[in-house]
């Protein structure tokens, strides 16, 4: 990693320093604060890091799913990454993080080594949205410390949060995203931007209420190579729930690159009081 990288704001939320054999430590600085505790896709991000550094980390990653167990404190934390099975070209990860002798999260991350094979896609990457020159950037004024680490330019299904916005049928959004400063797309850094999308209860209620990931799974379509060719440009996001029932409701969504290719798609599961 060069020195420019490591001098970005999402490296040093995301460095862990290596105390043993599967071990690391590391601590949240407040950039990428949340309503409790930090953003879960840097959360996600740094867990991600501790396996793509491990020195036994075999191909890509292909898929993460992370549990959010607990609320993070501003201290210093513990991660565990274990490879629990290593194959020809697949690698099984466990992964925890612990603070003050508690597990906060939880883990499972799939690598693997991509060897070339028959390709296709049964979707397509919508071709009526405005570039991300002619969207207004997102004013992060009046959001969470970590909307400021991205530029957000939403094409529609935003949140309001003067709260002069009635509610909305729906609760789907399309937008633009990279980090913000730029920053060269990577593996961990598409684990957080798939993150990065206000709760859905928000856009279809436009109000502000207590909200947080319990399960977030990531699927990534991409290779390293492709990352690179992606670079700093933005990112064509597209997220939209399926139900709120009984203090839960899930999201779907997809990460287009900037030559049409999907580079992930993801799912979670959130909780809301309200």
């Amino acid at each position: 990693m060069t020195e420019q990288a490591n001098s970005h704001v999402f490296d040093q939320s995301t460095a862990l320093e290596r105390t043993g054999d599967d071990r690391w430590q590391g601590r949240f600085p407040p950039a990428y604060a949340n309503m409790v505790g930090p953003f879960g896709g840097v959360i996600a991000a740094t867990l991600l890091n501790g396996v793509l550094q491990h020195p036994d980390c075999l191909g890509d990653p292909v898929s993460m799913t992370v549990n959010f167990a607990g609320p993070i404190a501003d201290d210093h934390f513990d991660v565990v990454t274990r490879p629990c099975r290593t194959n020809r070209s697949t690698q099984h990860w466990m992964i925890e993080l612990t603070q003050g002798g508690e597990t906060a999260v939880t883990a499972t991350v799939l690598t693997g080594v991509r060897r070339d094979s028959w390709e296709g896609s049964d979707v397509s990457m919508p071709d009526d949205v405005p570039s991300f020159d002619d969207v207004e950037p997102f004013d992060a004024g009046l959001s969470l410390p970590w909307v400021a680490n991205y530029d957000l330019r939403i094409i529609d299904g935003g949140f309001d949060p003067t709260g002069k916005t009635l509610e909305q049928p729906h609760g789907a959004s399309r937008l633009w995203v990279r980090d913000k400063p730029a920053r060269p797309l990577d593996f961990t850094s598409l684990m957080a931007i798939s993150d990065c999308f206000f709760p859905r209860i928000f856009i279809r209620r436009q109000e502000r209420m207590p909200a947080g990931t319990v399960s977030l799974t990531t699927y990534f379509h991409a290779d390293g190579e492709t990352l690179a060719q992606q670079g700093e440009q933005p990112i064509l996001a597209e997220a939209r729930a399926q139900r709120y029932f009984k203090s839960y409701f899930d999201q779907s969504a997809e990460l287009w690159g900037a030559n049409g290719q999907l580079l992930a798609t993801t799912h979670q599961i959130v909780y809301y009081k309200g």
